[in-house]
């Protein structure tokens, strides 16, 4: 019985690495989160207080005045290619602001939040006053 050569086995294993590392990177690349393709999703909770505080746990959130009486979120939340689990949160508890939206695992999200707040609301990100865009 004759036994592969070094050479042999490492350039067998040297395809097989690259093989996987192309079907990978194909994945990736074709599966790659985008947040501004995702269908907006939407809440409105009522809101009766002077200050907010806004904690979006590292997620790009814009904070914008608004003619309106309540708090308003809309969040664009894609998720790729993934292996794993993803969950999102947005609630509002007394005068803090919970959003976060995330995955674990081998997983590729892309998220954005938008909060409208009625004018004339202090707010607060993550416990520290912000500027407002609008």
């Amino acid at each position: 019985m004759r036994t592969p050569s070094r050479a042999r086995v490492t350039r067998g294993r040297t395809a097989t690495a690259l093989v996987a590392l192309a079907t990978g990177l194909t994945l990736t690349v074709s599966a790659c989160a985008d947040a501004k393709k995702a269908e907006p999703k939407r809440k409105t909770f009522e809101f009766s207080g002077e200050k907010l505080d806004v904690r979006a746990h590292g997620n790009p959130t814009d904070l914008v005045e608004s003619d309106t009486e309540n708090v308003r979120v809309t969040l664009w939340f894609d998720e790729g290619m993934s292996i794993g689990s993803s969950s999102t949160t947005w609630e509002l508890k007394g005068d803090t602001l919970e959003l976060d939206a995330s995955c674990s695992g081998f997983a590729d999200c892309d998220t954005k939040f938008r909060v409208e707040v009625p004018r004339h609301t202090t707010v607060l990100r993550d416990g520290r006053p912000t500027n407002l865009k609008g």
